[in-house]
């Protein structure tokens, strides 16, 4: 059967040779083209010639970080794409092909092995291009970096923050370390001290030391002074080493404390009274009148002007009973104007000393009730101000928060923890009396948390997974719980404010038996 072409096409006919090595017919190559079929080619040529088949990680334990050379330390979880590009920028010769595609060959975590599968093109002969794929193992090799040999190392810190509070207590620095975790602002410290008034911060250069000081700045009313330190200098470069310290101090006044403000201040705040409360410390520290519900804001530039200390301290409040309330009528956010009839607990029974109160609790308090506050009748206090204050203008009493000592006194188990900073102590450690002492205070801390839901919104709490194995009252108070009635309002964390604790957090819970998680390294 012949076939009609049709007019003016032309037959063309193309030159096939046998492949010299398996006698597969392919077209007749050009020039000093080889004739071989492409599978022959495959078998024959090979692309990744010059690409090494293994290699080697630095990884550094203490922080998990790998070595990108030269200097470079970088965090890549493994199989990621950080570990990836690591991979791919250590294998020489790379860049003589075409990358397709590469990824992880699963190994076990524990082998020390980092396997990559890689598939690359390259032009072979002439118009032939061959695509293979191989795999390169990596050895990890451990290798501490720069940053971590600092920390094992004696004076190698660059800069130091030292923090300060000239107080007898340590609630403002516990509330400081739970701004400091939320933040995450501690990530770049090689160290943390606690010395006998404070926290010490060191860092390995002085740029980290100054984002500390800026952090401290925008969440506390703080002063702040820098002093360097001339280590070493190159006299034919003119090149000098220094060592920066930052010295931060904290005000003398802190929450719940008895203030006698200086009458210029007091004027320039609305011409409240001078004896007031501290409501709140934050940027700014803010005052409360109780007789008015007056409140004010300071400025820390205008407390470290003319800078004054408390008038009475949380330590010196005394307990008192509740007999009546009757409410006056004016509001302020969560207070509320009454007076109030009290008589102090340890007088029951002894005499018929009763005293009227005006107080800004009036919201809270009911007959029956009991109350911390500051009793001024018996009190001696050496201030100027308070000295020239008019008698018609100092009450009998101040009070400052409702106490609940039944259910306190039973030790009912918090569902709840907070994180702690790992901190090295110092070379004198605290005797038995600052070590109770310690631990009053993060209780106080504790209950202020619970207490104040403005405060929680601040800090990060965590739910204690073992606090139903905690929660049993001792043989000798079940008595005392048929006998006293536990407050119906006594505050406790709603379970939707805690946090689910994370697997890399290596908490202790074991620490304290209320409330304290153990030390965080991270």
């Amino acid at each position: 059967m012949s076939v009609q072409l049709p007019f003016g096409h032309k037959h063309v006919t193309t030159a096939t040779i046998l492949c010299c090595n398996c006698g597969v017919p392919i077209p007749a190559p050009e020039g000093s083209a080889p004739a071989l079929c492409y599978d022959c080619i495959k078998l024959s040529a090979d692309i990744t010639d010059g690409i090494p088949r293994e290699g080697t990680l630095h990884y550094c334990k203490n922080c998990e970080r790998y070595l990108q050379p030269p200097t470079a330390w970088v965090t890549a979880p493994l199989e990621s794409r950080e570990l990836l590009s690591l991979c791919l920028r250590k294998l020489r010769g790379l860049n003589k092909v075409r990358l397709i595609d590469a990824g992880f060959i699963w190994t076990e975590p524990h082998s020390r092995r980092v396997k990559v599968k890689l598939t690359v093109q390259k032009e072979a002969f002439t118009s032939t291009i061959i695509q293979q794929t191989f795999e390169v193992e990596y050895t990890i090799a451990y290798q501490q970096c720069l940053d971590c040999a600092k920390i094992w190392a004696n004076n190698t810190w660059k800069a130091m923050v030292q923090i300060r509070q000239k107080v007898n207590h340590k609630r403002t620095f516990l509330y400081l370390e739970q701004l400091i975790l939320k933040h995450n602002a501690h990530k770049d410290t090689t160290n943390i001290k606690e010395v006998k008034d404070g926290l010490d911060f060191y860092y390995g250069n002085r740029n980290q030391a100054e984002r500390m000081l800026e952090f401290l700045a925008a969440v506390a009313p703080i002063t702040s002074k820098k002093s360097e330190e001339l280590i070493s200098m190159d006299t034919h470069t003119s090149v000098h080493s220094y060592k920066f310290t930052f010295s931060v101090e904290l005000p003398r006044v802190t929450k719940d404390q008895l203030i006698c403000l200086p009458r210029r201040l007091a004027q320039s705040m609305g011409n409240m009274a001078q004896l007031c409360l501290c409501s709140r410390m934050g940027t700014n520290i803010e005052f409360l009148d109780p007789n008015t519900l007056q409140t004010g804001s300071m400025t820390a530039a205008t407390y470290w002007y003319q800078p004054f200390e408390s008038l009475a301290d949380i330590g010196s409040m005394v307990e008192y009973t509740v007999l009546d309330v009757e409410l006056l009528g004016p509001t302020h956010k969560r207070w509320a104007l009454a007076d109030v009839q009290v008589m102090r607990t340890s007088d029951m029974g002894n005499n018929d000393d009763l005293y009227i109160v005006r107080s800004h609790l009036g919201g809270i308090l009911n007959p029956g009730d009991t109350v911390m506050g500051y009793h001024l009748v018996t009190s001696n206090f050496n201030n100027d101000d308070f000295d020239k204050l008019k008698s018609e203008h100092i009450p009998d009493i101040i009070l400052v928060k409702k106490s609940y000592p039944n259910a306190r006194r039973k030790n009912r188990g918090r569902n709840w923890k907070l994180k702690r900073i790992a901190k090295e102590e110092s070379e004198m450690l605290p005797r038995k009396q600052d070590q109770a002492k310690q631990e009053a205070d993060y209780e106080a801390f504790l209950r202020d948390l619970e207490e104040d839901a403005e405060l929680r919104q601040t800090v990060n709490v965590y739910k204690d997974q073992e606090a139903e194995a905690r929660k049993t009252i001792p043989a000798e108070d079940v008595e005392m719980e048929s006998d006293n009635e536990v407050e119906d309002d006594f505050p406790e964390i709603p379970v939707d404010e805690l946090l689910s604790a994370m697997d890399n957090m290596t908490i202790d819970a074991g620490a304290h038996n209320n409330g304290e998680e153990g030390d965080v390294n991270e």
